[in-house]
């Protein structure tokens, strides 16, 4: 069975990229490039996957509307 999951990728100063899972619980990665961020967020998935099974846990789901960012002034 094949499930969809939305993830959110940040870059921080320095370039690095992170990605998290949230409807996964500890669902996180890291990488110096998109692509090996992307592999690393698929197998990180995957393995967070087999503990909510292995759990007897249900697979969450959601369905992706879309992300915005927002600015405030401090």
């Amino acid at each position: 069975m094949t499930h969809t999951f939305p993830i959110f990728i940040t870059q921080d100063q320095d370039g690095m990229y992170f990605a998290r899972l949230p409807l996964l619980p500890g669902c996180h990665t890291q990488a110096k490039t998109l692509p090996t961020l992307l592999k690393r967020i698929k197998e990180a998935a995957a393995l967070c996957a087999e503990v909510q099974k292995a759990k007897h846990q249900p697979m969450p789901s959601q369905k992706f509307i879309g992300v915005r960012q927002i600015e405030i002034s401090l």
